[in-house]
């Protein structure tokens, strides 16, 4: 009796595992991984941790696998990994610090300079906009194709690839034509 459920249970679990067919981000796991990296400033008491605490790895990944990937495969988010309400400093491509807070439909960015911008996405139309004054201005939204939509600052709008063609394209555009490169 006992090997026969063990036996449907093991069937049950990879039929679950192998219909879903979903790789989701392991947010139990990875939160597990991070903390024990950064939970002292010593790396070797740090991997002492991780051997102590190995099994709660397993648990977590198996979690992590079995229920809240699934979960994050049928609803799109996981309620694990969730980030929403936290507020992180990104470096950007000048050099200067923002503030980057993870919204439940987009984010929030604070400039250096106190200035708030709002980048909030779309689900039914699967477009993001931006929000300024509290007028939403759509910036591009995803076609069937593979391709985005770009909104340009002009109001037209026009479509384009996901890749380098595709956004010189829409420079070109923006720039009215002109396009200046500095090394």
């Amino acid at each position: 009796m006992r090997r026969k459920n063990i036996r449907v249970v093991s069937m049950a679990i990879a039929l679950g595992l192998l219909t879903n067919s979903c790789l989701g981000s392991f947010g139990l796991f990875n939160k597990l991984s991070t903390w024990n990296r950064s939970a002292t400033k010593s790396k070797f008491l740090n991997e002492v941790i991780f051997i102590l605490i190995s099994p709660v790895y397993v648990l977590s990944g198996v979690a992590d696998a079995l229920l809240f990937n699934t979960i994050e495969f049928w609803s799109g988010s996981n309620p694990v990994a969730g980030n929403i309400g936290k507020t992180r400093k990104v470096m950007g491509e000048d050099g200067r610090y923002y503030a980057v807070k993870t919204l439940k439909d987009g984010y929030e960015i604070t400039t250096p300079e106190g200035e708030l911008v709002r980048l909030v996405h779309d689900d039914a139309s699967d477009s993001w906009s931006r929000i300024e004054d509290g007028k939403r201005i759509e910036l591009f939204r995803f076609n069937q194709d593979g391709t985005i939509k770009a909104t340009l600052p002009d109001g037209n709008r026009m479509d384009v690839s996901l890749n380098d063609y595709g956004v010189h394209q829409v420079r070109m555009a923006v720039n009215g034509g002109t396009y200046w490169a500095m090394r």
